[in-house]
Formats: C-alpha cells, sequence, structure tokens
C-alpha cells in the first residue's frame, strides 16, 4: 500500500494551493495529489480570464470576503517571489443609469467595511480612467489586478515536486475508506491503495460527487456556463483596464463585463447558463445523465422559478450574437459586432442547497479525517493561497 501523510484529490488551483501550504508549513510531509485529467487546471482555474478580485462585493465577515482579501495579498507575494507576471492594473464598476445609483452606492459601502481602496467618482473621472465606458458614474477600485492563474499553477506544482510530493494525473478516485486513523483511497492507473492520515477533497466541478463517496453531500454542484467574446486586436483600445457593470441584485453572478488580461488581449462577458454538462464548454456538449440529475433535483426548480426571467435573458445572449453585443455595448457603446471573436467558455461549479439557494459563500466540511471543499467559486482562484492556509491551519492535525 502506498503512504502518504495527506492526500488531496483535484489538481486544480485550490488543490495545488492546499498542498503548498501543507509542504511550506511541513517539511517533509508526504502529499499525494490525484487529478482525473492528464494535466493541471484543466477545468475551472484553466478557464478562469485571470481576474485578482479586490473582494469589495462580499459579505463583510464571510470566508470570501476575509479569504478573497488575505489570499489576494498573498498571490501578489507569491507572484512576486517566482517571477510570474501580474498586474494591478484597476477596475471600475460602472452604474449605467441612474437607477442602479443606490446598488453601486451600497457595494462601495461593502467595500469600505471589507477595507477595499475604493472611490465613487464621477462621469468625467470614468472617462478618464476608461474613455470608452458609459455611465453615470463608477467605482474606482485601484487595487484590483490581473494574473496567470496556469502559470501559478505550474509554479505551485513545480515547488510542490520539489518538495518530494507526488502529483499523479490520469488518475481519477474510485473509492474511499474512511478509517479512524486514516483515509483508503483507490484511483484509476494507480496499481495499489494509496493509505493517508488525512485526505482533502478539492474535486471542483466534481466535489459533491467524492464527497458522496464517504458521506450524502449536503449541496449539489450545478454547472453554469459562462461564455466569452474576445476583441479583435483593432478594437483593445475600447478598454484599457477592467469595467464592470453594477450587478443585477436579482441574479448571484457579476454579469457581462470587460477585462484586458495579462497576455493583452480583451475578453468580453460572460453570461450564465446552465450546462448540459458538468464539462459542458460547447452549446453542444451534454451528458444526459448529468443533465437529468440537475434538473431532476427538486431545489433546482426552486432557483429556475425564481430567476426564470432573468435566465431567460442570459439564455438570449447565448443563442444570440446581438443579445450579447447589446449588453456589452451598455458599458461599451463603440463596441460593434464585428469586433468579436468567439473565445473559450468556462464553467462555474455552483452549489446548491436543499432548499433552493445557490450557496453564497465558499463552503468547507469536515468528515472525520476528511474534509471537503464543497463550494469554491469565484474568487477562489484570487483567495486560493489563504483558502489553503485555512484548511491546514482548521481543519489538519498532522499529530
Amino acid at each position: 500500500m502506498k503512504k502518504a501523510d495527506v492526500i488531496i484529490v483535484g489538481a486544480g488551483i485550490v488543490g495545488l494551493a492546499t498542498a503548498y501550504s501543507l509542504v511550506k508549513k511541513n517539511p517533509g510531509l508526504k502529499v499525494i495529489i490525484l487529478e482525473k485529467e492528464n494535466s493541471l487546471a484543466k477545468h475551472q482555474t484553466g478557464h478562469n480570464s485571470g481576474v485578482l478580485h479586490s473582494g469589495i462585493y462580499y459579505k463583510p465577515g464571510s470566508l470570501k470576503a476575509k479569504n478573497c482579501r488575505e489570499g489576494k495579498l498573498a498571490m501578489e507575494q507569491f507572484c512576486c517571489e517566482n517571477e510570474i507576471d501580474y498586474d494591478i492594473c484597476g477596475k471600475v464598476i460602472v452604474a449605467v443609469e441612474k437607477k442602479e445609483l443606490p446598488a453601486m452606492e451600497n457595494i462601495y459601502k461593502r467595500g469600505r467595511d471589507n477595507g477595499i481602496s475604493c472611490e465613487l467618482i464621477d462621469q468625467k473621472r470614468l472617462n478618464e480612467l476608461e474613455p470608452h465606458a458609459s455611465g453615470v458614474g463608477a467605482i474606482h477600485v485601484p487595487e484590483a489586478g490581473i494574473v496567470n492563474y496556469r502559470q501559478v499553477c505550474e509554479k505551485l506544482a513545480k515547488i510542490i515536486v520539489e518538495k518530494e510530493s507526488e502529483i499523479f494525473t490520469g488518475s481519477k478516485v474510485t473509492s474511499i475508506k474512511s478509517q479512524s486513523n486514516s483515509v483508503i483511497v483507490e484511483a484509476t492507473q494507480i496499481n495499489q491503495p494509496i493509505e493517508g492520515k488525512w485526505l482533502i477533497n478539492c474535486a471542483g466541478l466534481y466535489s459533491d460527487k467524492v464527497t458522496s463517496l464517504t458521506q450524502n453531500p449536503d449541496v449539489k454542484i450545478i454547472p453554469f456556463r459562462g461564455e466569452y467574446f474576445e476583441l479583435k486586436t483593432e478594437a483593445h483600445h475600447l478598454c484599457k483596464n477592467l469595467i464592470y457593470p453594477v450587478p443585477d441584485p436579482n441574479f448571484p453572478f457579476l454579469g457581462v463585463h470587460f477585462t484586458h488580461m495579462i497576455d493583452g488581449t480583451v475578453e468580453c462577458g460572460p453570461n450564465a447558463v446552465l450546462a448540459g454538462a458538468r464539462e459542458g464548454y460547447k452549446k453542444t456538449d451534454i451528458n444526459f445523465g448529468e443533465l437529468m440529475e440537475t434538473i431532476t433535483y427538486p431545489a433546482f426548480w426552486k432557483i429556475a422559478l425564481k430567476y426564470w426571467q432573468t435566465g431567460l435573458g442570459e439564455m438570449h445572449r447565448s443563442i444570440s450574437k446581438s443579445a450579447f453585443v447589446k449588453a456589452l455595448q451598455r458599458l461599451v457603446p463603440d463596441i460593434r459586432a464585428e469586433h468579436l471573436e468567439e473565445a473559450p467558455a468556462g464553467i462555474r461549479a455552483q452549489a446548491l442547497s436543499p432548499d433552493g439557494k445557490l450557496v453564497d459563500d465558499f463552503l468547507i466540511q469536515q468528515n472525520g479525517r476528511v474534509v471537503n471543499v464543497c463550494n469554491a467559486p469565484s474568487p477562489a482562484a484570487t483567495a486560493s493561497l489563504n483558502i489553503g492556509r485555512l484548511i491546514v491551519e482548521q481543519y489538519i492535525s498532522l499529530e
């Protein structure tokens, strides 16, 4: 039987950051990471737009608020120490119409409560920062930034392996047996069981499935596809840094926005539509078993009925480029359809509770020697180093 101190399921940025925290705090510790794909950061992390979130949106005192703020600072330090490109470019959150000003002011107050450096600005100042943006007012968040999270993951993995821990790709976990003093795991392409003192489930889109190997999960992961366009080179001047709308308070996503990415490209989106599979990056990607599992979950219909009007709008933008362009033009009126070309979509793993509510915070649960990261949507990439530190310090006892 193969031995480890800690077994981690999932080699996205949260799993890798947790392993990094373990080996950094405990030299000589043996960590084994099991990843079902043949490469690292294949899903949520690899399709991330690369924003270093400030933490302005999140409820004060929540795990998102605390971990985003501290995690962002830790990510900046990690990038500096490891020569990873990042840019604290700032962003604007724009109120397009006067009726959005109260919601904008609430976000500003929340940001101040969270210790975020931000200011309310008028239309003139907005146009100095983003000459092509349109709005009656905005919040300027100078400490928001951009980074390449794939590059971060590659460096994390290199450090983990240098510390004599191991990462196995192409290794899907098939069995977890939790005992009083250990956890025994079986995975594909590994010809022997692995015994660890602890197991940490960072499986993202399949976190509830991995949880179900040891207990009944309290939540179900619902996959939402976020579709993007990319600005052609001749239109890059329309966005200098990050342009976000004031989010719709009736919908748990941030709305389509503009992201000037670390490689110089400009991404526009995403919308948010129910995916036909947990890894359904294309409209034609349908896993009928997974889709039926979603639509037969009673809580799904509670959320569908609550957001049906907004959901129809998101679906309309999914099938109509002109509708997507119209949404972008609210922020940047000079955008035209010919400026846009399709870009790869992403999938957000969103936990849904049995009462029909989308889980609004990070959710980490412990069952004996198993720690399940049950919900870690945005800003999990920004917060990942602090999430890893939190798990190591609050849940894992290696004595």
